[in-house]
């Protein structure tokens, strides 16, 4: 009897032509406990460097590294099927030249298997971009807020509230579109912003903190389910995971405390 065929993972292009269409639904993930859970509902899962604060308590994603972001995509990547796996690029592992870039990408893409690679800034990571791209790297842009250089821009604030900050990331959006990037997320910018570079631009946009108006939207998977304290404002909480784990370590511990644990009634087996 022949093996039974796996679904074949969504990719870049696929992302691309949904420009228009029906709306592209994304989080992030950053294990192999939830990303499974994940995979089946979404279009592409983000494994993104604000795993540094997620899951490692870091206070910003700058001191993220290239070997920590493949070991997370890795993980990732192994324990899904079906959605497009795309992996940030952290701070200080492509700013210097487009070669550079390249030489991350490119072990991104080797060592994690995943299908695309995400990088933060506007006009100036053009070049950069278009490198990627003519050396078959697919590349996700990231235009607005960008956490990566937050702070440039003064903290964590939202941006585009003035003519001159709007015509920027309106001309950011444009040039990486234009420099070949298969789709861009616009994060944390004024909503009609986001709305004019939705219909400006010709690849899907992917909002977080910016329009409903954009192609898709992203989320911090861990934002949404409750797991964290801290939120951004225009987070919705879908569950409250956090609160649950809180109470059933509760009932466990006044149990053990209590001798009250249920006993062993066979014998350990490892896993496997």
């Amino acid at each position: 009897m022949s093996a039974q065929k796996q679904a074949k993972r969504r990719t870049a292009p696929q992302i691309q032509a949904r420009k228009g269409g029906e709306p592209i639904v994304s989080l992030t993930a950053y294990n192999a406990a939830l990303a499974p859970l994940v995979d089946p509902l979404v279009d592409f899962i983000l494994v993104g460097d604000s795993l540094g604060m997620v899951e490692h308590g870091m206070d910003s994603t700058l001191a993220v590294g290239l070997d920590l972001m493949i070991a997370h995509g890795r993980a990732v990547v192994r324990s899904t099927a079906e959605a497009l796996i795309v992996v940030d690029l952290p701070f200080g592992a492509y700013e210097a030249s487009p070669e550079d870039a390249f030489r991350s990408a490119a072990r991104v893409m080797a060592e994690t298997g995943c299908g695309a690679v995400k990088l933060e800034g506007g006009a100036h990571m053009a070049p950069t971009i278009s490198f990627l791209v003519a050396r078959g790297i697919p590349v996700m842009a990231h235009v607005g807020l960008t956490p990566q250089a937050v702070n440039a821009l003064g903290g964590f604030r939202s941006q585009g509230h003035d003519e001159a900050a709007r015509e920027k990331i309106l001309g950011d959006a444009v040039a990486v579109a234009d420099a070949g990037a298969f789709s861009v997320v616009i994060e944390g910018v004024v909503e009609p912003l986001a709305e004019e570079i939705t219909r400006k631009v010709g690849i899907p946009t992917i909002g977080i903190g910016a329009s409903s108006a954009c192609d898709g939207q992203i989320l911090v998977l861990n934002d949404m389910l409750g797991l964290t304290e801290r939120v951004p404002k225009f987070v919705k909480r879908y569950g409250e995971i956090g609160k649950a784990v809180s109470e059933a370590v509760a009932v466990y511990a006044g149990e053990v405390r209590a001798r009250q644990f249920p006993a062993q009634e066979h014998t350990y087996k490892a896993r496997g």
